[in-house]
């Protein structure tokens, strides 16, 4: 088996995602509402990022662990005047709402809501992305910090629809989500199409996930992980007192017990994921990602910290492989 090649059209998209404008159909995605009092007090206690900071018409990106600091799923949190409403990851929301619903106890004011199937998730990616949110209506959510947004309406008929206008592209490439009522999809879709952004696959996404380092679950987020190995640095408040987890995570931090970080592989060939990854002879990883791109093979791995960084010539299996930048992790905490 090797990674299938790239076609004219994902090439057309990745190019479009680095130089003018993509969009992301990303309604596969999981999205579930956590409403009532004690909502921000909940997702605090349970997740790695400060929500107690956060008013309504911002968010950011938080980690759900287990009690030894094992990644569950990266999420994306948008904080609504009534709600928070979470963007998890394919495949997840089932088992996310499961684990959530075991931490409400009897007195708690918190309500959960899958609302995957009334809603549809965009993603535009690109320079080009502001120019088509300006023409949507939603210029003032332009330069505004990651996880920012504000609501739009959806014509003239449907004032009672609206949509979530969202600053960040869920890559590390400039741009925007969008978050609205599925009945609006198609319309919507086609605006955007119709503004000049160029349709993206979950494919060519894949290649620009992989390239740019976003970990994904079932292969970079699993539980043989924690996220200071992933490079989620941005995601985790050190300051924020207890949550499920926080012990493991501010002990790593404190006594400098990371011992892995995810990083890119350029790769001469294609290799199975979950290859063993060397240094003259000697186990330093392995393989969790793998993709074929217009400049030759990307992978990402986890690598031991002592092993080395950026420059490092390994062996993926067989293949020579070069550890490389990824721009959507960090491996130090963020000033």
């Amino acid at each position: 088996m090797s990674a299938s090649a790239i076609n004219s059209q994902d090439r057309a998209a990745i190019h479009a995602a680095q130089e003018q404008v993509a969009v992301c159909d990303r309604s596969h995605w999981g999205r579930i509402k956590i409403s009532d009092e004690d909502r921000l007090r909940f997702l605090h206690n349970q997740s790695t990022n400060d929500f107690q900071k956060l008013k309504p018409g911002q968010g950011c990106d938080t980690v759900f662990v287990t009690s030894t600091a094992r990644i569950i799923d990266l999420v994306t949190a948008y904080v609504l005047e009534d709600a928070i409403l979470l963007l998890v990851s394919p495949n997840r929301r089932d088992f996310l709402m499961q684990w959530l619903d075991r931490y409400i106890f009897f007195a708690d004011k918190v309500q959960l809501t899958d609302v995957t199937k009334e809603t549809a998730t965009f993603s535009l990616l690109g320079p080009g992305s502001a120019a088509i949110v300006e023409n949507l209506g939603a210029g003032a959510i332009i330069e505004q910090p990651y996880g920012n947004h504000i609501f739009i309406p959806l014509g003239s008929d449907q004032e009672q629809q609206r949509a979530i206008v969202a600053v960040g592209s869920g890559l590390a490439s400039p741009g925007f989500t969008f978050i609205l009522p599925a009945a609006c999809k198609q319309t919507f879709w086609d605006k955007i199409i119709a503004l000049g952004a160029v349709p993206m696959s979950d494919r060519a996404w894949e290649v620009l996930r992989i390239v740019q380092g976003r970990p994904a679950c079932e292969h970079e987020l699993t539980e043989d992980y924690n996220p200071l190995e992933a490079g989620l640095w941005q995601t985790i408040s050190f300051h924020k007192g207890c949550y499920i987890g926080q012990e493991t995570i501010a002990r790593l931090n404190t006594y400098k017990g990371v011992k892995q970080h995810l990083w890119g592989i350029r790769l001469n060939a294609f290799v199975e994921p979950g290859t063993t990854i060397t240094v003259e002879e000697e186990k330093v990883g392995k393989l969790t990602s793998i993709t074929e791109t217009t400049e030759g093979y990307r992978g990402l791995g986890y690598i031991r910290t002592k092993a080395g960084g950026v420059g490092l010539k390994v062996q993926v299996g067989e293949v020579a492989g070069e550890v490389v930048e990824v721009p959507f992790v960090s491996h130090e905490y963020p000033e």
